[in-house]
Parts: structure tokens; C-alpha cells; sequence
């Protein structure tokens, strides 16, 4: 089975992004890909947060998740769909979630991840500052889809960065992970590549992680370097800098020779 990344650069204007994502998810489909990963904020990339309240939906509604379906179903194509702000169905909560959606290639949604692990953190003695829960609310529910390519437990960014949660994704059956992201240049340069090859090495399955890249209008720079790392941790596939789609061929039959021969899962003594 082919799949495939799409590292992109997305800005403040929804319909320019969209234009991005339906034109690299053609090359993908032409590829000969099944499956494609989204990065996070693929739609809007933003510091202003009420630019990103006003293009929350209410899940199963919207132009965005429109333009998902519809895309999903005329190129005959998987979606991993990175995230978009979707909103909380709590009285009187204003805050969204960063949502993850997958499409079949049907067009019907089958899944939605509520992103966890929310990025509040003071990087380079506080030149960058995040603070996510002011906009978004954390998801509490682990979230394993079943797909034509296997079962895909979901992530978003800064999820990495807690193996507990790709554990547990494991116990539900996980054999691969989705890992769409927005590392920032700074995280990115010192831990990405390690984090994505850990959790593929520790859990031996396959991470697919989609990244945004470079600088973007809201002065915010991201470091892309989006992957494919199979189950013994070696990349696949890397995409270096700009716009682009990244490919590599995912092979189940290998990755349980692996599990097989390599029983780390089955070696646990600590719960």
C-alpha cells in the first residue's frame, strides 16, 4: 500500500490552502497513493485566534469538511486530515478542539481525534511563547481507526511527545501512527527526527507524520522535514524544503515478521 505525506506551508487565506492540498493530493492520487496524511492547521495557520474561531465547525458540517469529503471521493483517496478547529458541544465553552478527521475514500468521515497534549510552553528563554488552551480545549479519548491499510492510531504534534498514548494506541490494535504536526524550527531541529524514530522503534510500527515547513505570514516558522519511518525505525521517506508530497510503499507482511521475530511488545513487565 502506497501512501502518502503532504508538507505544506499554509497561511491566513483558507481557500489559497485548500488550493494547495487539493492540488498536491492529485499528484498523490496519480501516484499511485491510497492513503494521504494532512498536517496540522492545514487550512489556516494563525496567531490570531479569533481568525481561527471563525473557521471552527461543528463536526459533520462545513465548508472545510465539505471540500474533504468531496475531495476523498473524487480522487478515490484516504484522508488523514491533520487538523482543523472544531467546536466543543459543552454549555458555554468558546473553545474548539484541534480535531483530526479521516475520510474514506468514499467520502464518508470514520474517525475524529480531539488532540490531548495542548503545546503551553516558553521556548528560547521566552522569545517564543505558546499558549494553546487559550484557544483550544484538550481531547481526553484515544482514538484507533480501522482502515484497508491496517489500524491507524491518531496524533496530532505535540502528542508525540507522551509514549503513553502511543501505548495505549498499541493495546487498540495500532499499526501505524499518524503524527500531522506544526514542530516549530526550534523543537523540530532538536527532537523530531528522534521522537518519530523512537516511537516507531519502541512500538515496531509505522509512523507517517506531515509536517508544516517554513516561515509563514504570521512570523511564525515551522520546521517541516515531514517522514515515513517503518517499524525497525528506518525513514522511508523525507521531505526536505517547501510545498511537496512524499511517498514510500507500507508493507503489514513486514512489520508482523518483525513482531514476530522482535517480540518487544509481548516483553513487558511493567504495566
Amino acid at each position: 500500500m502506497r501512501i502518502a505525506v503532504l508538507q505544506m506551508n499554509s497561511g491566513s487565506n483558507v481557500s489559497t490552502n485548500l488550493e494547495v492540498v487539493n492540488s498536491l493530493l492529485k499528484e498523490a492520487a496519480n501516484d499511485g497513493c491510497k492513503m494521504a496524511v494532512l498536517p496540522e492547521n492545514f487550512a489556516l495557520m494563525s496567531v490570531n485566534n479569533s481568525e481561527k474561531l471563525k473557521i471552527s465547525e461543528h463536526l459533520g458540517q462545513g465548508p472545510i469538511q465539505q471540500f474533504l469529503s468531496d475531495i476523498s471521493k473524487k480522487l478515490n483517496i484516504w484522508i488523514v486530515a491533520g487538523s482543523i478547529p472544531i467546536c466543543s458541544t459543552e454549555k458555554n465553552e468558546k473553545r474548539v478542539y484541534g480535531a483530526c478527521l479521516v475520510y474514506d475514500s468514499a467520502g464518508m468521515q470514520q474517525a475524529v481525534y480531539r488532540k490531548i497534549h495542548l503545546f503551553d510552553v516558553n521556548l528560547d528563554n521566552k522569545k517564543e511563547i505558546y499558549r494553546e488552551s487559550e484557544l483550544m480545549c484538550p481531547g481526553d479519548k484515544v482514538v484507533c481507526v480501522k482502515t484497508p491499510f491496517g489500524r491507524i492510531g491518531l496524533t496530532i504534534c505535540y502528542d508525540l511527545r507522551f509514549p503513553e498514548l502511543f501505548r495505549q494506541l498499541i493495546e487498540s490494535g495500532a499499526t501505524m501512527f499518524t503524527v500531522p504536526a506544526a514542530f516549530t524550527e526550534t523543537t523540530g531541529e532538536a527532537h523530531w527526527h528522534t521522537l518519530l524514530q523512537a516511537r516507531a522503534i519502541e512500538n515496531l510500527a509505522y509512523v507517517i507524520a506531515a509536517g508544516q515547513c517554513g516561515e509563514h505570514p504570521d512570523g511564525r516558522s515551522t520546521y517541516g522535514h515531514s517522514l515515513i519511518v517503518d517499524p525497525w525505525g528506518k525513514i522511508l521517506a523525507e521531505a526536505q524544503g517547501g510545498e511537496c508530497f512524499i511517498a514510500a510503499d507500507i508493507d503489514p507482511i513486514y512489520m508482523e515478521q518483525l513482531r514476530n521475530n522482535f517480540p518487544v511488545l509481548d516483553s513487558r513487565r511493567l504495566q
